[in-house]
């Protein structure tokens, strides 16, 4: 591609979630609140797996991971869209948006991989459970977590890959808060039929599919459940709906913006929104609040952290 065709467009612009004042305020007051608390809640939980030896199992070795990704996915549109929000003139750079998207995407795979993992971990456990040890061992484990790692630098970077070369010339602004592949492929100076085929079938179809197979996944351990006796399979089950939760939080705002034929701005930034505000603070409450070990080793580091506090 020659130098004529290379990106002229150094910046873009947001368009923002509204122009109202007192929504403004409020999306301000309450994304504050939500950032904060899942830093909190999700640094509290891979402090709580560390710390308690109790919790060192595959389960919560996947479960820290999990709020390890989903610090980074409070941490890539939440803190500029609250920037924003009162800025009259909202602005990226093109490095600065191909980084978003490149980073959306990593974290947005990796935690696809490790939901399907946390399945598979669930699976073993309830219908395999004299192999369990055996079969989810650390070098499993650690498995998992390099199959995430690699899968989403492999996903990010081929989503990457066509977008970078494109010339964009003309338009440069996102009817958005945060920067993405569909919108931003459509500013594009040159016909982007076939590349926004590409990201559906990348990005829609793989969610679509990876969603479909974990309902599939968790029905079947369900039925493994409610098969056994009642009194040995409440936690099983507890367990099970929590990372059912989990899994329809994730999966259902991505699906909906890469697969849904017919796109609304006002419902495709509430579902940005919630999924980059909302979800990763859910997540650490769903697995805190529904899980009774979780709870009681909290309770334990916070304790010790309120004596050692005293102390010094």
């Amino acid at each position: 591609m020659d130098g004529a065709n290379h990106s002229r467009v150094s910046e873009f612009v947001f368009l923002g979630i509204t122009n109202s004042w007192e929504i403004q305020l409020l999306l301000f007051v309450f994304s504050s609140m939500l950032y904060v608390a899942s830093m909190m809640g999700n640094s509290l939980i891979m402090l709580t797996v560390t710390s308690d030896p109790y919790l060192h199992s595959p389960m919560y070795f996947l479960l820290a991971n999990l709020s390890f990704i989903d610090l980074g996915a409070c941490s890539v549109a939440s803190p500029k869209m609250i920037y924003d929000l009162f800025r009259k003139h909202k602005v990226i750079s093109f490095s600065g948006c191909i980084t978003q998207i490149f980073f959306i995407h990593l974290i947005g795979s990796m935690e696809m991989v490790l939901l399907i993992a946390m399945a598979f971990d669930r699976y073993v456990a309830i219908c395999k459970p004299l192999h369990y040890l055996t079969i989810m061992s650390p070098r499993m484990c650690i498995f998992f977590v390099v199959a995430a790692w690699t899968i989403g630098l492999i996903h990010s970077i081929a989503q990457l890959a066509f977008v970078v070369e494109l010339p964009f010339c003309g338009p440069n602004v996102l009817d958005s808060f945060y920067c993405d592949l569909p919108r931003l492929i459509k500013l594009a100076c040159t016909e982007t039929y076939r590349l926004e085929f590409m990201v559906t079938a990348n990005s829609g179809f793989i969610s679509l599919g990876s969603f479909f197979i974990l309902i599939v996944s968790y029905v079947f351990i369900l039925v493994t459940v409610q098969k056994r006796s009642s009194g040995g399979s409440s936690k099983a089950f507890s367990t099970l709906s929590t990372h059912v939760m989990v899994v329809i939080l994730f999966f259902g705002p991505c699906i909906f913006v890469y697969t849904w034929p017919y796109p609304t701005s006002h419902l495709d930034k509430f579902l940005a929104l919630f999924d980059a505000v909302l979800t990763p603070f859910l997540n650490s409450v769903i697995y805190t609040i529904r899980n009774k070990d979780m709870r009681v080793s909290m309770r334990k580091v916070c304790r010790k952290f309120i004596i050692y506090r005293r102390i010094s």
